[in-house]
């Protein structure tokens, strides 16, 4: 069940793929069985292999160092490193193309080129409490001699455990959102809670605190009303990638359940993978996989033909509302053929079930998804999507 895809994007994908069954999966139940955390020097030693792999540049532009890799290419590595579970493929920390659009060299030199490097872990505090997965901002950002005051709590900021910085959005005084450079460590920032979710990663999802938190001018992300802008750019990414990733962990489930129903004997003899109603769940699981890994390559290959952006912005919702959808639903029938076994947390069924269950919800949940393609839909008709 291949995609037909550029050579360069093969070459990645067989790269991902033996980063990822060398040195990440046989992690997996360790990282389980202790809160997610791998010894240091394994955490060190994965870091460093996606440095050099060039994983965290693979988005950068050429001229700013980076692998200025399309899209296409792209989603066949995340594909790939979405095959494990635990989260161990947020190795890395990732710099994003948009940031080479809106950031001053300045802000280049001091955040975004030791990202690239694997120096310095970035997260993104957009959420809070009253908004979900709604642009919802009530965070503000006041003038002040030199810069801005800002307050406000944001609410499930990913990796800020990891982080040395994050990505913080803020109302400003005329309504209009602003994006900022804020140390995690800044003064005036606490940790409200950090609560337990049910997948145990490394990366954790504390609620932030931002009491009158000084932010020098040279600290805003592109120009006072743009912050939003760049929200939806990273948005775009993210949901194309979560989608590749669905991919590649629906991948796999469906590999170990045709792994265990060939192997599995039942009925006197006979073998798991022989019953009709154990063929059809990995027959619905194939199909349903076929068609998700299509719109992701479509949606990829769009980007990489410059369709317009408002296209864009639409097949990213479509991917990410239905790769995270079907990888939930083949995670639900894998669990089923292991039958007790699949319930069992050193399993990946197991594993995947709980993990997978996030990405209907995170950057957009299914119901933002759905209002965004209906709005789209409304607008330009069914050609225009």
């Amino acid at each position: 069940m291949e995609i037909r895809f550029s050579a360069e994007a093969a070459g990645w994908k067989e790269r991902a793929r033996e980063f990822v069954d060398r040195e990440l999966i046989p992690w997996e139940v360790h990282a389980e069985m202790h809160n997610g955390e791998l010894p240091p020097e394994v955490a060190a030693r994965h870091l460093r292999l996606a440095v050099e792999m060039g994983l965290p540049r693979m988005d950068v532009p050429r001229e700013h160092g980076g692998l200025g890799l399309d899209m296409e290419v792209q989603v066949a590595a995340w594909e790939q490193l979405g095959r494990v579970t635990n989260a161990l493929c947020w190795c890395f920390p990732e710099a994003q193309h948009w940031m080479f659009e809106a950031c001053t060299p300045d802000q280049l030199d001091r955040w975004i080129h030791p990202l690239m490097q694997g120096r310095l872990r970035e997260c993104y505090a957009i959420t809070e409490a009253e908004s979900g997965s709604w642009e919802t901002i009530h965070s503000t950002a006041r003038r002040c001699e030199g810069g801005y005051r800002i307050d406000g709590e944001k609410w499930f900021v990913t990796s800020a455990n990891l982080a040395q910085f994050c990505f913080l959005q803020a109302r400003l005084e005329d309504g209009s959102h602003a994006l900022f450079f804020v140390p995690i460590d800044a003064p005036g920032v606490s940790v409200v809670r950090s609560p337990a979710f049910s997948h145990t990663f490394a990366s954790h999802h504390p609620t932030y605190r931002f009491d009158n938190v000084f932010v020098p001018e040279r600290e805003r992300v592109g120009a006072e009303g743009d912050g939003m802008g760049y929200t939806r750019s990273w948005f775009r990414h993210e949901r194309l990638m979560i989608a590749a990733r669905c991919c590649g962990a629906a991948a796999r489930l469906i590999e170990e359940a045709l792994e265990f129903a060939r192997t599995r004997k039942v009925n006197d003899g006979e073998f798991l993978g022989d019953q009709q109603v154990i063929r059809f769940m990995l027959a619905d699981s194939a199909t349903e996989l076929w068609a998700a890994r299509l719109m992701v390559y479509e949606a990829a290959r769009a980007h990489d033909e410059g369709a317009p952006l408002s296209q864009l912005h639409t097949r990213c919702a479509m991917v990410k509302l239905y790769c995270s959808e079907m990888a939930n639903r083949v995670a639900d029938r894998v669990v089923q053929v292991f039958g007790g076994r699949g319930y069992m947390r050193e399993y990946a069924a197991e594993r995947f079930w709980r993990e997978l269950r996030v990405d209907r919800i995170w950057e957009g949940a299914s119901e933002i998804q759905r209002m965004i393609i209906a709005s789209g839909l409304a607008r330009r008709g069914l050609a225009g999507l």
